[in-house]
């Protein structure tokens, strides 16, 4: 077990690294120029895909701002420099943008390429910590991210520029998406798995249960045969229907052990006097979320689906939610 004095030691590293990168981030909210707004604008235009560049820990960060631009709508890959010279370059394409990163904004292997990149017609971003780098004075656009030190103890290793480098490109891909007109529907057609797509794609009709797994009792049938059916489906809830399957009401096992405690005979008791009447309902076309918040809202485990002429069509079950992953 590691001594007290050691165990303060740590977490106190560990905060002045935070208390560093933090402030750097929040420093960059005041750097933020007319570069920035240029390059948003730029981004706006684009006709074509969105070329990161970067070395070393920067190559790292422009790998993952290359997925963040493509998540928001806007097509972008990584290259290399030194493989941009070995025949990666033929990715390049007039119309494309090329995203440059370094945070010295000297990097060989990004200067030696730019040469490169303007012959095949491409623009420059530049995101670099000094404006008055060769990559700051060169690239058609420049963001600049300065920070007043790394919070490496020796003030060396990339860590609070690599941070703000990455808070930034994510500031300029979110800007970028809003003024280009980015949609919740354009997000979820680009994430249609995992949680994020089931949130934004999935519908009602996608999980509800219907036909014989719908569990469902005419108007004028006892409370035992609504149990019956209940106990069929295994859902602990029915839906009370009229003539051409209009919903009329709905009973659970809920409503079933308040009313036996008050009458014990109310097995034969027909159904249509201990229903809730005009109950909650949900539309079949109506998103998998929003209908989980209305079940929460109203602590419903499950909740009869009705079609626009309030004929009941189905039944949602709050384990069938469960089951997506929501």
């Amino acid at each position: 077990m590691a001594a007290p004095a050691e165990v303060t030691r740590i977490l106190a590293d560990a905060r002045e690294v935070l208390e560093i990168e933090g402030r750097a981030v929040l420093a960059q909210r005041s750097a933020l120029d007319a570069g920035f707004v240029a390059a948003v604008r730029r981004l706006r235009e684009l006709i074509g895909k969105i070329v990161v560049i970067g070395v070393g820990k920067s190559g790292l960060i422009g790998r993952k701002l290359s997925a963040t631009f493509s998540s928001l709508g806007m097509p972008a890959v990584f290259l290399h420099p030194v493989e941009f010279q070995h025949g990666d370059s033929g990715a390049l394409m007039p119309g494309d943008v090329v995203l440059a990163l370094s945070h010295s904004g000297e990097t060989e292997e990004v200067k030696r390429i730019l040469p490169m990149i303007r012959s095949l017609g491409a623009g420059v971003i530049a995101m670099t910590g000094r404006r008055s780098s060769y990559l700051g004075r060169t690239a058609d656009i420049t963001i600049v991210t300065p920070v007043a030190r790394e919070a490496c103890p020796y003030n060396v290793a990339p860590t609070a520029s690599t941070t703000v480098m990455l808070a930034t490109g994510d500031a300029l891909a979110v800007a970028a998406a809003r003024l280009r007109g980015f949609r919740r529907e354009d997000f979820a057609r680009l994430h249609p798995a995992g949680r994020l797509g089931k949130l934004l794609t999935l519908r009602v009709r996608d999980v509800m249960r219907t036909g014989a797994a719908n569990p469902v009792v005419k108007s004028g049938s006892s409370v035992m045969d609504a149990l019956r059916i209940m106990s069929r489906t295994r859902l602990g809830a029915t839906s009370i229907v009229g003539p051409q399957r209009l919903l009329v009401g709905y009973f659970t096992d809920g409503d079933l052990r308040r009313c036996i405690q008050k009458d014990p005979r109310i097995l034969v008791r027909r159904i249509d006097q201990v229903m809730t009447r005009s109950p909650r309902t949900v539309g079949p076309d109506e998103l998998l979320s929003a209908a989980q918040a209305t079940m929460k809202r109203y602590h419903c485990d499950n909740v009869p689906v009705t079609d626009a002429r309030g004929r009941i069509i189905g039944i949602l079950d709050e384990r069938d939610i469960l089951q997506e992953g929501l």
